[in-house]
């Protein structure tokens, strides 16, 4: 029984940090910024730096 509650956790904290790190193309879709490719492929290539996933952000953030 504990196996499949920590199995359970760790998916939920796995899917958790996935909604995280995508944070920046989920914002920029829902926004319909200009530039919605440029802003996924930032997050997908350089988003595991920190510098990456907050320029995306920024990116994603910016007024049309």
């Amino acid at each position: 029984m504990l196996v499949a509650s920590t199995g359970a956790g760790a998916l939920v904290g796995l899917l958790f940090l996935l909604g995280l790190y995508f944070m920046p193309t989920v914002v920029a879709v829902s926004r319909k910024v200009r530039h919605q490719g440029s802003v996924a492929v930032l997050n997908i290539f350089l988003g595991w730096t920190f510098i990456g996933w907050v320029v995306a952000l920024a990116m994603a953030c910016r007024t049309n």
